[in-house]
């Protein structure tokens, strides 16, 4: 794909202020399946966590919620989960994927980003621009994403027509964002994590309410009617650990954001009782 000439015209759409609108309709998603994800290690031995997330304590809370929740959260060493194999609609969570993947593609890759890159980026993540998102996916194809998730190892995605009805998993976005940093092209690392780092105070709910003291999160997050999804990378000095909570048929968005806290607040309890011992 040439994308150079791509560019010319999407500098174009934005010199003019234009915001095209974005295409994402998410749709519900079918029944999930009643049992949690099984636990799987990541490198076998006798090694364990220094820590444990209170997956059962967030289990019971998902379920008891409106809707269906599933959720995943991946160290180091293990993944927890609870259905973290359901494919969902990806609302605006695979945005973090098109940054990468328009980070990584050639005609940006081996130079500085210009200010139509940072203007079709910066609000594509930042506040969540479905307009921004269009033209990049136009930009980049769903060819760029499956590469994208292949490197990754994820088991279960699938693009679409609409980059909002993107089929993903809580399992694979989190094996995403534990190591995003590393799939984004050495030269724009800094760029992709400040963009997650730096998302509008008025879209900070759910995991940003529940992040442990002396965490710094990373994240973003998708929602449309019935449909409130959070992914997030948080690290404190060299630890880092990923969380996904993915919620389909909530009730109301205020609902679904309340749910997402709830059950990123009882995996994370025990870091907070962590860094309150220190």
């Amino acid at each position: 794909m040439r994308c150079a000439p791509r560019l010319l015209a999407v500098a174009f759409l934005l010199g003019l202020g234009g915001s095209l609108a974005g295409a994402t309709s998410a749709a519900t998603v079918a029944g999930p399946s009643a049992r949690a994800a099984p636990l799987a290690q990541a490198h076998p031995g006798p090694s364990a966590d220094p820590w444990r997330p209170h997956v059962r304590a967030a289990k019971i809370y998902a379920s008891r919620r409106a809707g269906v929740v599933s959720f995943a959260l991946r160290t180091e060493r293990r993944l927890y989960g609870f259905r973290a194999r359901r494919t969902v609609a990806s609302a605006s969570v695979v945005k973090a994927m098109l940054m990468v993947t328009y980070l990584n593609s050639k005609p940006v890759r081996r130079r500085p980003l210009s200010r139509v890159d940072r203007n079709l980026i910066g609000p594509m993540i930042r506040r969540s621009d479905n307009g921004r998102a269009t033209l990049v996916r136009n930009l980049v194809g769903n060819e760029a994403l499956r590469r994208l998730a292949r490197r990754v190892g994820m088991r279960d995605f699938e693009t679409a027509a609409s980059w909002g009805e993107t089929r993903i998993t809580a399992a694979d976005q989190t094996k995403l964002f534990l190591r995003l940093d590393r799939f984004v092209v050495r030269r724009h690392r800094r760029t992709a994590l400040k963009l997650l780092g730096s998302i509008v105070p008025a879209q900070r709910w759910g995991l940003a309410r529940a992040t442990p003291p002396g965490w710094t999160l990373y994240f973003k997050g998708g929602w449309v009617e019935g449909i409130e999804h959070q992914v997030g990378l948080l690290r404190r000095g060299g630890r880092r650990l990923a969380v996904a909570v993915l919620t389909t048929g909530s009730p109301r968005s205020a609902y679904g954001r309340e749910t997402q806290r709830g059950v990123a607040r009882r995996l994370l309890r025990p870091l907070v009782h962590d860094a309150a011992r220190r």
